[in-house]
């Protein structure tokens, strides 16, 4: 696994959402990794595309096909445990994430992941012209990176519930608080986090909801 450490500069944002684009109509590019077979795209594949980053990177690209407004069936579950496995590395201290190989070879179809590029590269274009260093401290600090750890964690685990409802609006916050590191953009972070607690009552509300009628049904099948 290359190396992700923080020590070199992070390239800008619209370089990677350059890279996403051309990646996904298979340039034929020797800076570029040899496509997976079957029409398969490796997660290892799109992370080589952005040279060295830190978490950002990784959490950007496993919340992007649910942060969408497009259905990613099959994909929120394994993609939340991932990020809750990041999330528990940013809270333990953590400078450099580490993945397991099953997830750097997990595969993705290539007709989905042309979809959501897209429709994601118009909001990421947005985001990218907004972006840039401010309020470091948020990124950067042990106490941020717990802040920020927490939420993402919370919402990993949010991605993994599999109940309509869950799943997008975690993602979103995830992909914004991501962004904001890529870009050491505290404001972004704080953002995002508002974006999480906003996605973790939605979720609270629908699995009270659900367990709430549960409860009247079963109330009501037992008289």
């Amino acid at each position: 696994m290359p190396n992700f450490a923080r020590s070199s500069p992070a390239p800008s944002m619209a370089r990677l959402s350059q890279e996403l684009a051309r990646f996904s109509r298979l340039p034929e590019s020797p800076e570029q990794p040899e496509p997976s077979p079957e029409g398969l795209i490796r997660i290892e594949d799109i992370l080589k595309l952005a040279g060295e980053r830190s978490f950002g990177l990784f959490l950007a690209v496993l919340s992007f096909p649910s942060a969408l407004p497009l259905p990613a069936p099959g994909y929120s579950t394994p993609f939340g445990v991932v990020i809750l496995l990041l999330a528990a590395q940013m809270l333990a201290g953590r400078t450099t994430p580490w993945l397991p190989k099953w997830v750097l070879q997990t595969s993705i179809e290539r007709k989905h992941f042309q979809k959501w590029v897209q429709a994601g590269i118009p909001w990421l274009q947005r985001i990218e012209k907004i972006a840039r260093p401010r309020w470091k401290q948020l990124c950067t600090t042990r106490l941020g990176q717990v802040w920020l750890g927490t939420w993402i964690g919370l919402m990993g685990i949010s991605m993994i519930i599999p109940v309509p409802g869950t799943n997008t609006l975690p993602a979103m916050g995830v992909f914004v608080t991501a962004f904001g590191l890529l870009e050491e953009d505290g404001i972004l972070c704080s953002l995002g986090s508002l974006i999480c607690v906003a996605g973790g009552l939605l979720t609270t509300s629908i699995l009270l909801g659900l367990w709430l009628g549960g409860t009247t049904l079963l109330d009501w099948l037992g008289r």
